[in-house]
């Protein structure tokens, strides 16, 4: 009887334990008590400033219909014991909306890296030492929960050389959060039009637009369902620091199936980028992006802002109604000159400037059936 009871009572043990273990890993569970804190990014190590209203570069304040944050991220592989509140996989884990405050030290103006099409981007510093971009909604910015929640679903499922990751995401309360790697070396525009900037050497261009190109092809084509961008600029190319690019900011990306035609509620996107079908009709296709790439790649050959007032030559309709006479016309002539960036004073091969002053008069023209696929794009 006594080795009954010995029996018994060691199984209760063990079922203790195993509960005991469960619970230790749930998401609401609290790490950051007494922690060591991140360093921040301006160097001084200090967190973020209590003050609760102002703009962003001031903290900002915790909600007072928050929630617990939920945090999640689109990769499952199994990587390292977890650091506390960071990572339960590859890019896994649970934020609260008092991590990601923390990490972007109360959202600082220091750490403001800019403005996008729904709020503010923030550099991150997680307590691990990997930067991230921290994007925060603004309130009213017409992105509901149904929205965010398709973006993120979007994103996670997306993994490509020259493409943007997502880490994660947050949602607490009012207040929504997008979670991405970090990108170093700014964007194609600022590289491009910066004033004070050297010029960028032609190879570089070329580097960039084909990267671009890949990134595009892979949402076009290789995503099940094809996924559309709608915002495709030389603002949403990301460069790292061997200034390959990344495609960022699917904020407005869409969703489409074979073979159909997705007529949107509502037009979006930047102005001297959209496609003339989409901005008069709502008419989205993956051509759509087809065109914005055309005129981000008349911009890398020109020099040229989409539109630009301060420009020396006369651009009554914009770029691209002056740039596909012009793109032709160099063509046929096999001088290059008036559509080439003078910054480059003839710098540039000209075989490789044929192939892209070629896919750039494609890419624009009128007609969207006209438009190659990305994947057809003719590129060096």
């Amino acid at each position: 009887l006594r080795v009954v009871l010995f029996l018994l009572l060691l199984i209760c043990v063990r079922v203790v334990n195993h509960h005991c273990h469960g619970v230790a890993t749930t998401a609401s569970s609290t790490y950051y008590t007494g922690g060591p804190q991140p360093q921040w990014q301006s160097g001084t190590g200090a967190g973020p400033s209590t003050s609760t209203s102002g703009p962003p570069g001031a903290a900002w304040p915790l909600p007072p219909d928050m929630n617990s944050g939920v945090y999640s991220s689109p990769r499952d592989q199994p990587t390292s014991p977890p650091a506390p509140h960071e990572t339960l996989g590859l890019g896994r884990g649970t934020f609260t909306y008092e991590e990601l405050a923390a990490a972007t030290g109360g959202f600082s103006q220091a750490n403001l890296l800019g403005q996008g099409g729904f709020g503010y981007v923030h550099k991150g510093v997680l307590p691990s030492g990997r930067a991230v971009a921290v994007k925060q909604l603004k309130s009213g910015s017409g992105q509901g929960e149904r929205e965010f929640q398709a973006e993120v679903d979007i994103i996670g499922r997306v993994h490509h050389r020259h493409l943007v990751s997502l880490v994660g995401h947050c949602i607490a309360g009012a207040s929504r959060m997008l979670v991405y790697e970090f990108v170093p070396n700014k964007t194609l525009e600022f590289h491009l039009h910066g004033e004070g900037l050297p010029a960028m050497a032609w190879p570089t261009r070329l580097r960039i637009a084909l990267g671009a190109a890949k990134g595009l092809a892979y949402l076009h084509e290789d995503c099940h369902p094809r996924i559309i961008h709608r915002d495709i600029k030389s603002a949403n190319i990301l460069l790292d620091n061997n200034f390959e690019a990344m495609v960022a900011d699917f904020g407005l990306a869409k969703l489409t199936y074979d073979g159909i035609t997705h007529v949107s509620t509502r037009v979006m996107g930047t102005f001297g980028y959209l496609a003339p079908e989409y901005a008069s009709s709502g008419k989205l296709t993956e051509k759509s992006d087809v065109y914005s790439y055309g005129v981000m790649l008349v911009e890398l050959l020109t020099g040229r802002r989409p539109i630009d007032a301060t420009a020396h030559l006369v651009l009554e309709d914009g770029l691209v109604e002056w740039a596909r006479p012009a793109l032709s016309r160099a063509l046929a002539d096999g001088d290059y000159g008036a559509v080439a960036d003078p910054r480059l004073q003839g710098s540039y091969d000209p075989v490789e400037m044929a192939r892209v002053v070629a896919s750039a008069a494609a890419c624009v023209r009128h007609s969207a059936k006209k438009r190659p696929k990305m994947s057809q794009v003719p590129m060096p």
